[in-house]
């Protein structure tokens, strides 16, 4: 069961990395990332983002670019959110291939 705290931080984490994600992919045409949901530990300490890479072919690479880079989008969100939050959590980011899963089974019902 997720706290009222948690989720309020997980929308603003959302929120945030959303308008990070889009900023840096407007410099590189033909890539979208979007931010689907964010989980928060109970401590606050860890958030996971689950991220909707679109083209699919290209999903891999740019998560890793992204876990590559981990620190420094922590580093920049912290700045952002100096005066909202007391401490920044650890963020790891995961594919969120939902998408692709609906796509399947709509796919294979068609058939």
């Amino acid at each position: 069961m997720e706290s009222t705290r948690q989720a309020k931080i997980s929308r603003l984490l959302q929120k945030e990395l959303s308008e990070l994600f889009r900023q840096q992919t407007a410099k590189t045409h033909g890539t979208i990332v979007s931010v689907s949901v964010v989980r928060v530990s109970p401590d606050l300490s860890v958030a996971r983002a689950y991220l909707s890479i679109f083209p699919s072919e290209k999903a891999e690479e740019v998560l890793q670019s992204i876990n590559n880079s981990a620190r420094t989008i922590r580093y920049e969100l912290a700045q952002k959110l100096r005066y909202v939050l007391r401490k920044m959590p650890e963020l790891s980011f995961f594919i969120d291939d939902s998408l692709d899963y609906i796509e399947n089974i709509d796919n294979l019902l068609k058939q």
